[in-house]
Formats: structure tokens, C-alpha cells, sequence
């Protein structure tokens, strides 16, 4: 029996719903009675965070739609005339429901005074980055999902100028701005004034975003690359890049070139799952090519391939790209009196790297909205295969950049008559072995992560595989981080950081292992990997 407190909750959200479909679904189960989902419909409003809105797409306050976006579009007008914000530029992906929600957030802007600039089309999250920069926008909108899952989408903020003493220039919100948003959303108006008074971002701005890329390689690359955007946004404006760079045409991933809401070919379009870039794979081996790449749906991640010694293709992790990338940009000269820096789930081998040059390193809270506030800020990266090469430009991961500079790197190597993975054995051999890998344990509920990790603190592990634990710290008790999760060092050059994820029902383990024979490091993180398993199983 439906209560008679959740069915005037319900009634009165439909009579505020602007989407006759998610109204019309409400509707039909409330004269069902179908209490389960209407529970679950109603449990609760969206939380925004530091990632903004991200959810499954459904009716009610608990999940992404019309009504969730436009009370929190409102929410975020009442911060900007707060704080004397007062331009807006929102830009979306080509997910269900894009559309719709950024053409809601910009009459909401746009009705409530705030000057608009709306993307003509969808395109990748790091043009929007770049706009906002370019605009001189207050904040800017992207509606993504980023790499979840078909059935999710997203809202994600940015703040351009200095807000409340911090230095946003084009990156992501961090606390305590989202709280302050998050408590105007709760007083938003239910049907605030409207307006199609805004304008559309002008070709010029999308073109300049492809010359600051292209821009930064210096000479014609004749690689012959795979590329896949996943389904996603990428791919009209990685090629622009390619050839306003003067690269040899990509082959295309016929499959997966096209924007696809659905996902077709694979359930998690994320190219750190297993199996993501298989099929791209497949064609690097039927066309012998020199390198894949891949950028996650939203094109602020990029993801590669090469082949090892052996000739087999292996798909290189998030901190073998940040170490080549960081040392390339450091040999070029690209990183000079300014900082580096990486997240602290990351590896800790860059941060060697840049004592060995007398470079500036900063080890952030994990999240591109901690590495993107570092004072000068040169170049960043997160082992989640976030890479951030021209901060000047775009303050933000953007996978179209970081892969054209990996694909310069490549191309420079095969000159010499080398390869990516022995310029990583080169830095390996001076630095020692640093292997990373990480393992991701879904949960129903996020606060079952939380319970997870209470429950190691309480009865930590004393060693894996024979090697002692030496310290465990519970960061949310660290000041300088105060974030939820556990970090522990074991004997043996072994570091563990066990966390929630912040975007997706997860438990998240990140390890690294430390040897000066890469051999050794392969064998000993294959075994600890199997340990782990077992404890968070």
C-alpha cells in the first residue's frame, strides 16, 4: 500500500514535471500502486557533488530527467546572481536525454537574465572546457555521462573566473562551491521563467579549440592509426584535429564512428574495462597499424594500443600514458618553470621523475577538479586515463590533445627505430619498475562501499603474499586529503589505496608495485592483484 505521504510527493511532482513522458510513467504507476518503484523514484533528490548530477535516467527526483535538470539549472542561476555570475555556455554529448536537458538549462538561464551560449550540436566535453575560457564565461554546463553506462546521464559544472578566492579558470567545481549550489537547488523555483533568448557558440570558437590542439605537434605524422570514439562524440573533432595537424587520415572503427546513444557494442563504454577496445584492436591487426587510440564517449579520455615486443597488442594503463606523456613534455621542454602533478591513487613514479629535473610536483586529491587548481599548472594526469597537456587552453582532461601528443611520441620513436613500450622500459631502467593496476568491485549502493571500508580499517590485512603491512591510514583523517578511503604500505615497495568511486556504485583498488627488474614487478603485482581480490570479495 502506497502511503498517503508518497502519493502527494508524487502528485505534486508530476503537476511541476515539464516532460509529459517521465509525468505520464509516474502517473501509470501510481494507479498501479506500484509501490517498488516509485520508492525508488522518490528516495531521495539527485545529489549533486563535485561531479555535478550523474545518474540512470528515469521520472522522480532520484534520477536523471527534464524536472531534475531544470530544478537544477535553477539552482545554479540563484548561486550565479549570488556570486555576481552572470554568462553560461553549455555544451552536451549525444546521450538520451542531451538534448532536452541543455536545451531546458539554457531557457532557464536565459529566462532568468543570465547571457547563454548553447553548442550547436554535441561535441566533446574539452571544447566545452575550452569555451569557456574563450567566452570568458561565469560557468559553464556539459551534459554527459561521460563513460557510465547507456541508461545514465550527467551534468557536470564549471566556473571560469575566481569564485569565493579560488582560481577556477575553466575547471571543475570543487566543496565548498557544490554544497552552496546543492542548497539552492533544494529552494529552486518549481517552474521558473523561460526564454529562448540565447545564442549558439559560433563555428569559430569549435575551429579555434582544433588549432590549439593541432598546434601543438610541430611536424607531418604518417603513423598509420585506428581510432574509435566508442560510439561517442570524438570523432568529427579528432579528425579535424588530424589534419589540421597534417596526420595521415586515421582508419575508423566503422562500428563505432558514429554517435550511438544505446552503446551497441559494448555494455560499458569505457576503454579501462576489459575488452572495450577489442574490436579496435582487431582492425590495428588487420591493417598492421603503428598505434590505437580510443577516447571514452565524451572524448576527455583517450585510451592506447601498441604492440610489445613480441608484436601482440596491448592496451597501455592510465599511468603508463601520464609517465610517457609527463617525460616526453619534460624532454621537449613544455614543462619549464611551472608545476606537474598527479592524483595520489596514481603512480608515484612522475613525481620522481620531476625531482630528477628539479620540476615543481604536486600530488592531488583524486580528480581532475583537485589536479586542474594547482598553482601553474604545466601538465597533470589520473591513472583513470585523464590527461591534461595545455592547461592554458583547456584547465580539464581532454583525450584529443593527450592523443595527438601520444601520437607525435610514437611516431618520433619509430624514427629511431623504437617503441612506446621501450621508451617505458628506458624510464623503468633509470627510475625502476613502477606496475600499477587496479580492481573495481561493483556494489549496489553506494553506502555499501562505505561499509567495505570501515570494515578494513577495523581488521586490515597483517600481509600479501608474505609481504608485512607496514602503515594503513584512513585519508579521511588527513587533513592535507580528507577523502574517503584507506592507503596502505606494505614491505617491499608496495602501496595500496582501496576508495570509493565518486561517479558509479564501486569500490575502487588501486596498487602499485615497485622492482628493478620489470620482470619481478609483473610477477609480484599479478599475485598481490589475486590477494586483493579475495579481500574485497
Amino acid at each position: 500500500m502506497i502511503s498517503e505521504q508518497l502519493k502527494q510527493e508524487v502528485q505534486d511532482w508530476i503537476k511541476n514535471d515539464p516532460d509529459k513522458k517521465t509525468a505520464g510513467q509516474l502517473t501509470k504507476w501510481l494507479s498501479e500502486e506500484n509501490e517498488e518503484e516509485l520508492n525508488r523514484c522518490f528516495s531521495g533528490f539527485l545529489q549533486f557533488g563535485t561531479a555535478g548530477l550523474r545518474g540512470a535516467l528515469g521520472p522522480g527526483p532520484s534520477c536523471m530527467n527534464r524536472a531534475v535538470v531544470s530544478r537544477t539549472a535553477a539552482g545554479i542561476v540563484s548561486f550565479m546572481k549570488k556570486n555576481n555570475l552572470k554568462s553560461v555556455v553549455i555544451g552536451r554529448d549525444a546521450r538520451y536525454g542531451s538534448l532536452d536537458f541543455a536545451q531546458d538549462s539554457a531557457e532557464i538561464f536565459s529566462g532568468a537574465g543570465i547571457k547563454t551560449f548553447v553548442f550547436p550540436r554535441e561535441l566533446p566535453t574539452p571544447v566545452l572546457a575550452y569555451a569557456v575560457n574563450r567566452l570568458k564565461a561565469d560557468v559553464g554546463i556539459m551534459v554527459t555521462a561521460s563513460h557510465n553506462p547507456a541508461n545514465d546521464n550527467g551534468y557536470k559544472v564549471y566556473l571560469g573566473g575566481k569564485v569565493k578566492g579560488i582560481n577556477f579558470f575553466g575547471s571543475q567545481i570543487i566543496s565548498p562551491i557544490d554544497n552552496e549550489i546543492s542548497a539552492e537547488i533544494s529552494n529552486a523555483e518549481l517552474s521558473p521563467t523561460r526564454s529562448d533568448n540565447f545564442e549558439v557558440v559560433s563555428e569559430g570558437i569549435i575551429d579555434d579549440y582544433v588549432e590549439a590542439v593541432a598546434s601543438l605537434v610541430a611536424k607531418p605524422n604518417n603513423l598509420k592509426i585506428v581510432y574509435t570514439p566508442l560510439h561517442g562524440v570524438g570523432a568529427e573533432t579528432f579528425l579535424k584535429v588530424l589534419k589540421s595537424a597534417r596526420f595521415q587520415n586515421p582508419i575508423l572503427v566503422e562500428e563505432q564512428s558514429k554517435p550511438d546513444p544505446d552503446f551497441p557494442t559494448t555494455k560499458f563504454p569505457n576503454p579501462e574495462e576489459s575488452g572495450v577496445m577489442d574490436l579496435a584492436i582487431k582492425y590495428a591487426e588487420k591493417f598492421d597499424a603503428d598505434l590505437v587510440i580510443a577516447n571514452d564517449p565524451d572524448a576527455d579520455r583517450c585510451a592506447i594500443s601498441v604492440k610489445d615486443i613480441s608484436g601482440a597488442w596491448r592496451v597501455l594503463r592510465g599511468d603508463e600514458i601520464g609517465v610517457a606523456l609527463g617525460m616526453y613534455l619534460i624532454e621537449k621542454g613544455n614543462v619549464k618553470s611551472g608545476s606537474i602533478a598527479n592524483s595520489l591513487v596514481s603512480s608515484t613514479l612522475l613525481g620522481k621523475i620531476a625531482a630528477s629535473y628539479d620540476i615543481n610536483f604536486t600530488e592531488t586529491l583524486t580528480g581532475f577538479k583537485w589536479i586542474s587548481k594547482v598553482p601553474n599548472l604545466e601538465y597533470g594526469y589520473e591513472e583513470a586515463l585523464g590527461y591534461c597537456v595545455d592547461p592554458k587552453a583547456v584547465n580539464d582532461k581532454d583525450g584529443i590533445s593527450a592523443a595527438i601528443l601520444i601520437a607525435e611520441l610514437v611516431d618520433e620513436l619509430k624514427g629511431k627505430g623504437k617503441s612506446l613500450d621501450q621508451y617505458l622500459d628506458e624510464i623503468g631502467g633509470k627510475f625502476g619498475f613502477h606496475l600499477t593496476d587496479q580492481i573495481s568491485v561493483r556494489v549496489s549502493e553506494a553506502n555499501q562501499a562505505i561499509t567495505l571500508l570501515d570494515k578494513l580499517l577495523k581488521n586490515p590485512p597483517n600481509n600479501l603474499y608474505g609481504f608485512n603491512l607496514e602503515l594503513i591510514e584512513d585519508l579521511f583523517k588527513i587533513e592535507e586529503i580528507k577523502t574517503r578511503g584507506i592507503r596502505m604500505r606494505f614491505a617491499g615497495g608496495i602501496k595500496v589505496i582501496i576508495r570509493p568511486s565518486g561517479t558509479e556504485p564501486k569500490v575502487k583498488c588501486y596498487l602499485e608495485v615497485i622492482r628493478p627488474v620489470k620482470a619481478e614487478s609483473e610477477e609480484l603485482i599479478s599475485h598481490i592483484k589475486e590477494e586483493l581480490i579475495k579481500l574485497l570479495s
